[in-house]
């Protein structure tokens, strides 16, 4: 009997660790393929449009000349924060000086940039963190179960024993094979989004003062 026969035959336990961990496998591998792609364009927007925005004579026209060149809306927010600056606010927003106003708005502009970059870091840590175990589970419940049918039939060896053991050890293997890309995407990810946030907070920190500096400078 092979493996998926095994796993055809066997109980509601098994099958549930089985098709969680299918879920798992197949809900890790569509992030890292969306994730790939997003911090590629991340990272390569980000220095664009960083370059473009400082060459612009002036905010209103680096936020029309971003437009194209910010896809993954990273940085636009950012100038958009800046350019508003506490304008249009309503209640509590409309008090305090500009210096309150202007950080307000480009930190929750920032928030949801990071956000963004964030989105899925807690799928693929809980993945790596918790299939090996559900893979762990299915394979002690099917031992378990092996070692009980052959107890009852009163007949017990190492050939007799081997089979379902490796059967049942198929599922610690499901566990670790869902578990390793999701780490290794959550570590190389986290290195990625670090690299991007700095540059991002950078960036605001300097929008910040800029809006700041702007009717001194006038």
């Amino acid at each position: 009997m092979n493996a998926l026969q095994w796993l055809r035959e066997a109980d509601a336990v098994i099958q549930a660790c089985a098709l969680v961990l299918l879920a798992m496998s197949v809900a890790s591998w569509v992030l890292i393929l969306w994730k790939l792609r997003l911090m590629a364009r991340a990272r390569a927007d980000v220095a664009r449009c960083t370059e473009v925005l400082w060459a612009a004579p002036a905010l209103d026209l680096a936020a029309a000349q971003l437009q194209p060149l910010d896809r993954q809306r990273l940085v636009l927010p950012l100038v958009q924060a800046a350019l508003r600056a506490g304008s249009g606010a309503q209640g509590l927003a409309r008090q305090g000086g500009a210096q309150q106003r202007a950080t307000r708005g480009i930190r929750q502009a920032l928030h949801a940039a990071l956000a963004r970059l964030h989105y899925g870091q807690v799928l693929l840590a809980t993945v790596g963190a918790t299939a090996p175990f559900v893979g762990l589970l299915g394979t002690v419940w099917g031992i378990q179960h092996a070692l009980t049918a052959l107890a009852g039939s009163g007949q017990i060896s190492i050939e007799r024993l081997a089979g379902p053991v490796g059967e049942a050890l198929v599922m610690t293997a499901a566990g670790l094979a869902a578990a390793i890309p999701a780490v290794l995407a959550y570590n190389g990810f986290g290195r990625s989004i670090a690299d991007v946030e700095a540059d991002l907070e950078g960036l605001a920190h300097d929008l910040r003062a800029l809006v700041l500096d702007a009717p001194a400078a006038a």
